[in-house]
């Protein structure tokens, strides 16, 4: 049987999504080597992003804002709580909403990390042009708010 030549609809999107995950995969893996150097995961840094730019959240809130699961999260908490960059708060009546922290080590942590972060987001970037980072931010923007998504972020 021979493959067609032509692409077809089905074709075009797969070819697409296959770039977009090898890209986002190389990006996300180089951006997490320089991650590794602060002993930090991707989760484990944006749980600490959240708290330090949000505020203490509710453990279910940094689930959703990191776009993990809340037993994820759960996991990600108690490695950060063990190393002492954050506490947790149990709720005054309702006990199962845990509210999380950040501890005066994990805002030296992120305070020194972020803009490392940021600085190495940036460079990954640079071989975009500025109209180009805002076309991959507007086509980000509607594959994940296409209609039967379940993120309005």
């Amino acid at each position: 049987m021979r493959r067609s030549t032509s692409p077809t609809p089905h074709r075009r999107a797969m070819n697409a999504w296959v770039k977009l995950a090898r890209a986002a995969n190389a990006v996300g893996s180089r951006l997490a080597r320089r991650l590794a150097e602060h002993d930090l995961t991707e989760s484990q840094f944006g749980v600490l992003d959240a708290l330090y730019h949000l505020g203490p959240l509710h453990q279910r809130d940094l689930a959703l804002k990191i776009l993990r699961t809340t037993g994820n999260v759960t996991l990600v908490v108690d490695n950060l709580e063990r190393r002492k960059l954050v506490q947790r708060e149990r709720g005054g009546e309702d006990r199962r909403f845990v509210k999380v922290r950040l501890t005066a080590a994990g805002e030296d942590l992120i305070r020194t990390v972020f803009p490392q972060h940021s600085d190495a987001v940036a460079t990954e970037l640079a071989v975009l042009s500025p109209d180009e980072h805002r076309q991959l931010t507007r086509l980000c923007r509607r594959l994940a708010t296409a209609p039967g998504s379940d993120t309005g972020q």
